[in-house]
């Protein structure tokens, strides 16, 4: 299983993505954390994330999972060497994933090694095996207005929560997750917790995650 989940956009080890792609290095992008807001920045942010994963060498395409359902989404995926899922709000991205099939062929996937899982922020946090805690951030209320209902498990790759932007000034969720990160520390529940420019890696040797 190769994962590369960085704290915000790429992080400071591209470079280590890069060396986890093999194939003709070619991938998706998904973007549908963002649902619900408003479309343009959605279409111009998809161009930023294909551009800066082009500098690295990687050649990915847009796959919007709201023009797909589980009898589709599998051709439509194909036999990609990565996927990059954007951050933005972890439960319309979960959703998005469910509604779509895209969960079933990402645990499939990573379970037979076929391509390599990356992203940003709520692209982390959705491998975790439950979402709780998360809403004290993302409004599950944005969720549900666009998909009239929400969901806390995640896909359960990870065995614990990933809290991004953690000791971040600059991103403005910082304060909030350092909440969340407190409030799973005080119930004893373990986390991945990143500051930007971080990344948690899984490189397919068999070996634990660590954090770069």
């Amino acid at each position: 299983m190769r994962l590369y989940l960085s704290s915000y956009q790429i992080g400071l080890h591209g470079d280590v993505l890069a060396g986890l792609v093999g194939g003709q290095r070619r991938g998706r992008v998904v973007s549908n954390a963002l649902d619900g807001y408003d479309e343009e920045r959605r279409r111009a942010d998809t161009r930023r994330q294909i551009a800066q994963l082009a500098e690295l060498g990687l050649l990915a395409t847009d796959l919007d999972l709201r023009q797909h359902d589980p009898d589709t989404i599998a051709d439509e995926v194909g036999e990609p060497d990565f996927l990059w899922i954007r951050g933005g709000n972890v439960f319309t991205a979960r959703m998005a994933m469910a509604r779509s099939g895209l969960d079933e062929v990402i645990i499939e996937g990573l379970r037979q090694d076929a391509f390599v899982y990356a992203g940003f922020s709520a692209g982390a946090c959705v491998l975790a095996p439950s979402l709780a805690g998360l809403e004290h951030c993302d409004p599950v209320e944005d969720c549900i207005a666009e998909h009239g209902t929400v969901r806390y498990d995640g896909l359960g790759i990870l065995d614990r929560p990933v809290v991004p932007h953690l000791e971040s000034p600059e991103h403005p969720e910082t304060a909030l997750l350092g909440e969340v990160a407190a409030r799973y520390s005080t119930a004893g529940e373990p986390f991945w917790g990143l500051r930007d420019g971080e990344v948690l890696v899984t490189d397919g040797n068999g070996g634990a995650p660590k954090v770069l």
